[in-house]
């Protein structure tokens, strides 16, 4: 059953608390994040991006650079800009943006329910990507920004949220970008750590390199207390989360373009796409399951698989993303790895259908495919499989913001 406790958080002071907060490190390069912090030296970015402060030629990887996040995190620290709670808490997240709400509570997992899997995965993580996020972590000596993780709604939990909302927040900013952030301190951590102990298991929505890291990173430490005769429990033993109801979640779709249409003309690519399916005019976007809207010469057209392939009982095979690649990418465009093809880019579902025009337009040719979006129910039955989804499956909106919180081990 699920562990989900209260911790001693690191936090912004309150009137700090929208400068500190910042998009996460993985979904902004160096140079977009140097042109975020600019101006702003309590930005959170200083820490989770420290190469911005560096020369510019610097290897992103480099020890200094994990050097460079320790020192940003304790000067911040030292300014009094992020400040150390006395008591342990679990708090209340809410994300507002456009007409999509979600809350969730943000608090410690056990990085043992990560090892035996009560923490479900369904994307497999790369080494260098996982070897970073231990240097980061260990540098800071904390975990400084949370993994995304859902479960399966659950009222005595919504009950919860509900009751903990009610009062005077901690924190209520709206983000450059228009998303607005509100934290409160939950009233009864202990009721909700309680709840949380009937939940079955856990989902990683977003954060699977982070997650796997703070168990990289606890294994190395307790492996350097063996050696020095001393316990080898602490809090390295536990990871910074935000855990929202799973029918609160919006996913977006991630879209797929191909720069060329591997040695055919328009027209018989068409002609090929129809003998694997349905191809009728279409729209930017697919009208449901089971149909890809394609981009192809300045026109789209809405490209239907066949029934077969959506009745397929196989929760991966039967996914919109695995369809196209076995049905289309493979077969006609000689796309076999999506994972290391170099014809192949994946666009996030929040630039939207036109960024996927652009792109084929700036190229002169190829193909784009504007997916529908995985829903939760297919994620959570992929992830209880033991499975992991197609690369480049889900975009979760909004992101969380980093630095709002902070557990250090």
């Amino acid at each position: 059953m699920a562990r989900v406790e209260a911790f001693r958080a690191v936090r912004p002071a309150v009137e700090r608390a929208g400068q500190v907060a910042s998009v996460p490190y993985d979904v902004v390069d160096t140079e977009e994040a140097r042109v975020l912090a600019e101006g702003n030296p309590w930005s959170f970015l200083h820490v989770i991006r420290p190469e911005i402060d560096l020369r510019p030629e610097l290897d992103p990887h480099a020890p200094e650079v994990y050097e460079q996040a320790g020192l940003a995190y304790r000067w911040m620290l030292g300014e009094n800009v992020l400040v150390r709670d006395e008591e342990p808490a679990i708090f209340l997240y809410r994300q507002v943006m456009g007409r999509h709400a979600q809350t969730g509570f943000m608090a410690v997992c056990a990085v043992d329910e990560y090892d035996d899997d009560t923490i479900k995965k369904h994307e497999k993580t790369r080494q260098d990507k996982e070897d970073d996020r231990v240097a980061h972590l260990l540098a800071v000596g904390a975990h400084d920004e949370p993994v995304f993780l859902a479960y399966r709604d659950e009222s005595s939990l919504d009950e919860l949220l509900e009751e903990g909302t009610a009062g005077q927040p901690l924190y209520d900013f709206e983000a450059p970008d228009g998303v607005r952030h509100t934290v409160w301190r939950a009233p009864d951590p202990a009721s909700i750590a309680k709840a949380f102990a009937k939940v079955p298991a856990l989902y990683v929505a977003d954060g699977h390199h982070r997650s796997a890291a703070a168990s990289r990173a606890r294994a190395q430490r307790r492996g350097e207390l063996q050696k020095l005769g001393k316990p080898t429990s602490g809090e390295h033993d536990r990871f910074l989360a935000v855990v929202f109801p799973a029918g609160q979640l919006q996913i977006l779709p991630y879209h797929r373009v191909v720069h060329d249409l591997n040695g055919r003309s328009t027209e018989e690519f068409l002609a090929a796409l129809r003998a694997t399916g349905t191809v009728r005019d279409g729209k930017p976007l697919p009208s449901g399951r089971g149909r890809v809207s394609v981009y192809l010469d300045g026109h789209w057209h809405e490209w239907e698989a066949p029934a077969d392939a959506l009745a397929n009982p196989d929760p991966v095979a039967s996914l919109d993303a695995a369809i196209l690649q076995d049905r289309v990418l493979a077969p006609l465009l000689g796309v076999d790895d999506p994972r290391t093809s170099t014809r192949i880019e994946f666009v996030g579902g929040i630039r939207g259908p036109e960024e996927l025009v652009r792109r084929v337009q700036k190229r002169g040719q190829g193909v784009a495919f504007a997916l529908h979006p995985v829903s939760m129910e297919q994620l959570m039955a992929v992830a209880d499989a033991g499975r992991v989804l197609p690369p480049k499956s889900t975009w979760f909106e909004p992101k969380l913001r980093s630095g709002l919180a902070i557990h250090e081990m």
